[in-house]
């Protein structure tokens, strides 16, 4: 089988199926085999492990997994790549390919066939759109996950690294780091891919931790108390919180929890740590 990490390979997949790109899957499929074999090293993929490939899109990627891995698992969305993937992945008989969108999947189930539960590597070359509620999904599920490693956006990869007081800090940065430990591991121009896309992009590996870096008494609070902090960023953290439906607590009761915490009532939310939010959550927990 033709490696299709080739881009002359690519191109003559493409044109055997008359493929159209969809705008609306986000759809930019790598062609550069260092890239890769980079993503393979960072997700450190052996014979021992099942992997779940969220994207596979003609199989490029797919490849290599199969090559390192036990057994693959790859979810695809769009119904025209389904036959491409039939012909592109059979000379490999450790890869299943779904044919759904990977929101609905049971991930919980596909581990406890494929892997007796225990956790598994996920690896994904993602479309910007839905990057947020991918990553958001398997780690709010609680599916067992040893590493998700994934091609984003160079400036989401960079979101998820951030700390407090930063522009680019926010509820992806804090949902992403209380479930992990994120590390960019490549940057990838849009030459590498085809069709080019208008932004650079990075591979980021997110190691899951064992435990979570904060304790907190009810993490579904917490994860509210951070997105209503951050959903009106140029608001204070008292008026997103007050202004949140699902945050049942009167105006003086949000600035008294504020004040609780021992910072100033009139601070904003991108100038708390994870820590403060658990600490926070806990707060406004006993007054609910």
């Amino acid at each position: 089988m033709a490696t299709l990490g080739n881009p002359q390979n690519t191109i003559e997949i493409l044109q055997k199926y008359h493929f159209n790109f969809q705008k609306k899957f986000g759809q930019n499929f790598l062609i550069d085999p260092h890239v890769l074999e980079r993503i393979m090293e960072a997700a450190g993929v052996t014979k021992e492990d099942f992997v779940l490939e969220i994207g596979p899109g003609i199989g490029t990627m797919t490849q290599y997994l199969c090559e390192n891995a036990r057994e693959v698992a790859a979810v695809e969305i769009d119904s025209n790549l389904i036959p491409i993937l039939q012909d592109t992945l059979k000379d490999y008989d450790n890869v299943t390919v779904i044919h759904q969108d990977i929101l609905k999947v049971d991930i919980n189930a596909l581990a406890a066939e494929k892997n007796n539960s225990q956790p598994i590597k996920v690896v994904a070359n993602l479309p910007y759109y839905i990057t947020t509620p991918i990553i958001m999904g398997l780690f709010e599920s609680h599916v067992p996950i040893d590493s998700i490693t994934i091609m984003v956006q160079k400036e989401v990869a960079d979101r998820m690294q951030q700390g407090p007081g930063s522009k680019e800090y926010g509820a992806l940065s804090l949902a992403v780091q209380y479930y992990a430990k994120p590390e960019i591991v490549a940057n990838v121009p849009p030459n590498c891919f085809m069709p080019r896309p208008s932004v650079g992009s990075a591979v980021i590996r997110l190691t899951r931790h064992r435990q979570p870096p904060v304790t907190v008494q009810d993490e579904k609070l917490m994860f509210r108390l951070i997105r209503a902090s951050f959903n009106q960023r140029r608001k204070t953290l008292a008026n997103g919180l007050n202004n949140a439906p699902d945050i049942p607590l009167s105006k003086e009761q949000i600035q008294e929890s504020i004040l609780e915490l021992g910072v100033p009532v009139n601070i904003r939310g991108e100038a708390l740590s994870l820590e403060q939010f658990a600490r926070l959550s806990d707060i406004v927990g006993a007054k609910l």
